[in-house]
């Protein structure tokens, strides 16, 4: 596969949606993950990233404007030991209690589907890091409708084993703007990651669409120590 860049692939994409980067930087000292949320209606630009413990939630930014919380109020990081797990939904609750009960993220997901809302159908994208003393493996996985078949799931997970320094994946929800939203089709795009977190944090934050754009997480996990630096940007601040 050929590698893409990231920021000229944002910054052609007025409304991707939701997404999450995951990778090694060039230097093969952090693991780096990434997650971004964009929205088109009021309810969903109404939100702001927030701390949680180790992992981050979403919250209304103006409370009396949340119209309906069901999809755009959840935790989409959280941390189990020596797994960060990312997604786009409350799907990152199922796969932490799956995890944490020994059992994998497949098993997990396999238990949830696309989002009920008609007729986009939305995608639930999710993801995994393992990172324990040196060593460094993750997983991207998509839910998705059959070409907007609301009775019918696609269940499609791609692992990445002994990540190679420099290179990352990016999965997103939408193809791009449309009505209804054409789901992500075809396996995560293979993207370079940057040595430095400001400046990587930098790009994505000023690639994604201005009006569309809301929220940005940014991770970067030393793969010796398990220490790891975080950056939020919020259009509401």
């Amino acid at each position: 596969m050929q590698m893409i860049s990231l920021e000229n692939a944002l910054k052609g994409n007025e409304y991707p949606g939701r997404g999450i980067v995951m990778g090694e930087t060039p230097n093969g000292k952090y693991a780096v993950t990434a997650y971004f949320i964009m929205g088109r209606s009021e309810n969903s630009r109404n939100r702001v990233f927030v701390e949680d413990g180790t992992g981050i939630r979403t919250q209304a930014f103006d409370p009396s404007k949340l119209s309906d919380p069901s999809l755009i109020i959840y935790a989409p990081v959280r941390v189990l030991g020596n797994k960060t797990i990312v997604t786009n939904g409350d799907q990152t609750d199922t796969i932490y209690h799956f995890m944490d009960q020994q059992q994998t993220f497949e098993q997990a997901l396999r238990t949830r589907a696309f989002e009920p809302d008609a007729p986009n159908y939305t995608p639930r994208i999710s993801g995994v890091m393992h990172v324990e003393d040196g060593e460094y493996h993750y997983a991207l996985s998509i839910l998705k409708s059959n070409n907007g078949n609301g009775d019918s799931c696609q269940r499609f997970t791609f692992a990445y084993s002994t990540p190679v320094a420099g290179e990352g994946h990016f999965i997103h929800t939408y193809q791009g703007n449309g009505d209804p939203l054409p789901s992500f089709e075809g396996e995560p795009k293979l993207v370079g990651i940057d040595d430095d977190m400001d400046e990587f944090t930098n790009m994505l934050w000023t690639s994604l669409n201005e009006d569309n754009k809301v929220s940005l997480f940014v991770r970067y996990i030393d793969l010796m120590t398990g220490e790891y630096r975080t950056s939020i940007i919020n259009k509401h601040q």
